[in-house]
């Protein structure tokens, strides 16, 4: 993850929801590159288990590898974004994430937009998995979002 956030919450947060590496702008080019060199260096499975592949919550099924998502057995057809957002969500059930981290998640550090973006695709979200009746996806009021797991 290459960002300009350096708090360390911004880059607990960075890691724990898939990062490698965490880089702050600023940053030397040599640096990169040899952190590249690095991963590249780590064996990597081509397949890896199923249970990390494939996320249960309550009714909510995600399957990270064939991108499916089902509630309560439907298929839910999502677009990439909201697909990236539900994952990035996922990644720690219950942990609230702030508007800005998902939108770096989501989107990258080369996007320049208003992150009130995560919000118009949350709500997009919520009305697509929301059909068992059960709320997936809970705002904390001045905070962000939370996948809830029940």
């Amino acid at each position: 993850m290459l960002t300009g956030r350096d708090d360390e919450v911004d880059r607990l947060v960075g890691l724990a929801v898939g990062a490698d590496d965490y880089v702050t702008k600023p940053f030397s080019a040599r640096e990169v590159a040899a952190r590249v060199q690095v991963l590249l260096r780590r064996p990597r499975s081509p397949v890896e288990s199923k249970s990390e592949d494939v996320t249960e919550l309550g009714d909510l099924r995600i399957d990270m590898l064939a991108r499916e998502v089902q509630v309560a057995g439907e298929s839910i057809d999502l677009t990439k974004l909201e697909f990236d957002l539900l994952t990035t969500l996922a990644a720690r059930p219950e942990m609230v994430f702030t508007r800005q981290i998902l939108f770096e998640a989501v989107w990258g550090g080369e996007w320049y937009g208003d992150d009130h973006l995560v919000s118009v695709h949350i709500a997009n979200l919520r009305k697509k998995i929301d059909r068992s009746g059960h709320q997936h996806i809970a705002t904390v009021r001045g905070v962000g979002y939370r996948l809830t797991p029940s």
